[in-house]
């Protein structure tokens, strides 16, 4: 069964999920993507700290 990344998914473990996600993530300013807050901050909450569109977001993020 296909794992999807919702707003909770850790940010690492959405780069594991979709090869595509760093260029996706970079796209909405998210550009730390290997950095330690990376290992603990969820979708949602970096999508708030950088006022993404979170549906359009995991819409992407899930298109793969």
């Amino acid at each position: 069964m296909e794992r999807k990344i919702t707003e909770n998914t850790i940010i690492t473990e959405a780069l594991e999920l979709n090869p595509n996600a760093p260029a996706i993530l970079m796209s909405y300013g998210m550009h730390c993507l290997g950095c330690a807050i990376a290992h603990g901050e969820t979708v949602g909450e970096a999508a708030a700290v950088h006022g993404a569109d979170l549906e359009k977001m995991l819409d992407e993020l899930n298109n793969f």
